[in-house]
């Protein structure tokens, strides 16, 4: 990396931030503003985040436009304009290029830099941060902005190595135009990405074979333009807007009011006028049809019939119904988000492999073989998601006190103290780590969150003259053993999901995110007014 490309930044800086998405540049931003000096570190080649690699056919965010966004600056809330309902990934990366500009953020970063490691030093309190360049940098802290969907997972199929044909990750797409047209193009995966592509792929391909091992819930986006009135009152009630998303479970939603009925206080009639008023709004809303379609599972049935139904009225081939059909938990996977997704079943130029039924085998030189049948493809489209939670953090090898590893600190499952901090790495800090609300949530609401008690605490810390702070051993334990107690009180861990990290062979299970929004800023608020509870403060 050429010198030019280190911008403003110092060989012995405050905080070193890794990660240049919308949790590192607003923790960047908070740092600056309260006068420490920050290097940033990005393996990337400019900001954007999970927005600069993820640039698949149909990219876009499933959280609605004017709620994923920032909400720090009164001024950027105004000067934005969002276009469409449902961002796509383009016009997010413009406004992250939008807010690095208008808070001057390059400067502070270094980027086509990986961080491979960090070593904790007794001496001195301090890390010591190793990158790919071969360039070390000596912090007093570490923050860990590396985002919850950042390492791309592609699973273990004998012989991949063998074809010969085009082979693609949503995850790291290639950041020039890729041309389908007339080819014979496979899909393997049916999560968020797989059905936000598939229709657009189906589109512009010759033929398209979509690999589906586990059908999933999806729902209609309903995507749409955004008149400009109602651009003019949101931003006129922002304020209020945004309050009422910080009361909400998932801290998202408000628009579409509390759920204050369970299902068993309905009639058919309403269960499936409710269901239907949800579903033509389209988005996440449709689990707020009632109060407990994620607590009981009679309730959680009277919604998945419903999709299924949905579905049969809209696939026109029986079979291809019945396999598109899923039979987990409604939510307890990421609900997808869909425009035209059963829809693209209908082609006459689509196919769908049921994998459960027709398990794939191998890859050959010009194709995928599945129970004997060979399908010949010019392209693979891998859509199998990612290590999610804990997948970017332990890919970098983290050393705290006493020469401890953090993936063997993390042998058995993440453990952490309020998803912020882990015992036994002083000075470290996580945004949105495993034990947060992340993703249940709107992400920039909780990265909102982070990153101000982050650096607020940095700045009692400061002012106090403390310069070690670790999370205690016994208050990470009660926190885990609270994320998970909570979580069995809700269906979440009824399947196998990436949550639980079920989508790793090999990888510990354990339900990761923190469940509800208000009660985990209130525990982090208990935490400070209680002298930071739970954390031993040196000098």
């Amino acid at each position: 990396m050429s010198d030019e490309r280190l911008g403003n930044t110092s060989e012995h800086p405050d905080v070193v931030v890794v990660g240049a998405g919308f949790a590192g540049l607003y923790m960047v931003h908070r740092l600056v503003s309260n006068g420490f000096d920050v290097v940033g570190i990005e393996r990337g080649s400019d900001v954007g985040g999970t927005w600069y690699w993820n640039r698949y056919p149909g990219a876009r965010c499933d959280v609605e436009s004017m709620e994923y966004s920032y909400s720090f600056s009164e001024e950027l809330q105004q000067e934005w304009d969002w276009s469409e309902r449902y961002s796509s990934q383009s016009e997010i990366l413009r406004y992250v290029n939008h807010v690095a500009d208008r808070f001057d953020l390059r400067r502070h970063y270094r980027f086509d830099t990986s961080v491979i490691g960090a070593r904790f030093d007794d001496r001195w309190n301090g890390w010591t941060v190793m990158t790919a360049t071969g360039k070390s940098v000596r912090c007093r802290y570490l923050v860990l902005a590396v985002g919850c969907l950042s390492t791309p997972h592609t699973p273990d199929v004998d012989r991949l190595s063998r074809f010969e044909g085009e082979t693609y990750h949503t995850g790291t797409w290639p950041h020039r135009s890729v041309e389908f047209a007339g080819k014979r193009v496979a899909v393997i995966g049916t999560g968020s990405s797989g059905v936000q592509a598939i229709p657009l792929i189906a589109v512009e391909a010759a033929s398209l074979t979509v690999f589906q091992r586990t059908p999933n819930y999806t729902v209609p986006a309903h995507n749409r333009r955004l008149g400009k009135d109602e651009l003019d009152w949101t931003k006129a009630n922002y304020s209020e807007l945004r309050a009422a998303n910080r009361r909400m479970q998932a801290a998202l939603g408000a628009g579409f009011g509390r759920p204050s009925k369970s299902v068993f206080e309905s009639t058919r009639h309403e269960r499936e006028a409710r269901f239907g008023e949800c579903w033509d709004k389209g988005g996440f809303g449709f689990l707020s049809a009632f109060n407990d379609l994620l607590l009981n599972q009679t309730s959680n049935d009277y919604a998945a019939r419903y999709i299924r139904t949905r579905i049969r009225e809209v696939v026109k081939d029986p079979e291809v119904a019945e396999s598109l059909m899923p039979d987990s938990v409604v939510g307890c996977k990421r609900l997808c988000i869909d425009t035209g997704y059963y829809e693209t079943f209908n082609r006459a130029n689509v196919s769908l492999v049921d994998v459960r039924k027709t398990p794939i085998e191998r890859f050959t030189t010009t194709g995928i073989v599945a129970e004997g049948l060979e399908h010949t493809v010019d392209a693979v489209v891998f859509a199998t998601g990612f290590d999610a939670m804990t997948g970017s953090l332990l890919a970098m090898d983290i050393v705290g006190t006493a020469r401890k590893r953090l993936r063997d600190h993390w042998e058995a499952g993440p453990r952490t103290y309020l998803g912020l901090a882990v015992s036994g790495f002083p000075n470290m800090f996580t945004i949105c780590g495993p034990g947060s609300p992340s993703v249940l949530t709107n992400m920039l609401m909780s990265i909102e969150q982070h990153v101000e008690w982050i650096s607020d605490f940095m700045k009692f810390m400061q002012h106090y003259s403390w310069n070690r702070v670790e999370a205690q051993c016994e208050a990470e334990t009660q926190w885990g053993a609270r994320v998970n107690a909570i979580a069995d009180l809700t269906l979440y861990p009824n399947c196998n999901s990436w949550y639980l990290g079920a989508n790793i062979p090999g990888k510990p299970r354990t339900f990761m995110p923190y469940f509800g929004f208000p009660s985990y800023c209130q525990e982090c608020e208990a935490v400070v007014e209680d002298g930071y509870r739970g954390f031993t403060l040196r000098r």
